[in-house]
């Protein structure tokens, strides 16, 4: 049995500004997967930065409010919200709340910083 918690994962900085713990990635975990799993964080009145993946990625959002933009489109997100965002679409998230805006990012294949490119 494999289990690990947020706590025991250490929280860096991402190439697109976000707070984030990996979850399970199997760089790091005894772990066969075909996706990463990651918690993110941004902080009241920030946003990440214009970025893009070359994989699939999807974010379920736990708690907070945003502002989700990918390509040309936007749209608020809450709790509870789960956003597809299609490989090299130029995407970026803003904290519109009061509190942090918290969310899982789901990546297929798994995440790598080769794979993501800072547009700003």
């Amino acid at each position: 049995m494999f289990v690990k918690k947020p706590e025991d994962c250490l929280e860096f900085t991402a190439v697109d500004g976000c707070r984030l713990r990996e979850l399970l990635h199997s760089k790091n975990d005894p772990v066969d997967l075909p996706y990463s799993l990651a918690a993110a964080r941004v902080e009241p009145g920030r946003h990440t930065r214009r970025h893009r993946l070359d994989r699939v990625e999807v974010y379920y959002i736990l708690e907070g409010n945003g502002r989700m933009h990918i390509d040309d489109e936007e749209q608020d997100v809450v709790q509870g919200a789960v956003v597809m965002i299609p490989p090299g679409a130029v995407q970026w998230i803003e904290n519109t709340g009061s509190g942090d805006l918290r969310f899982l990012a789901i990546v297929n294949p798994p995440w790598s910083e080769d794979g993501d490119e800072r547009l700003e």
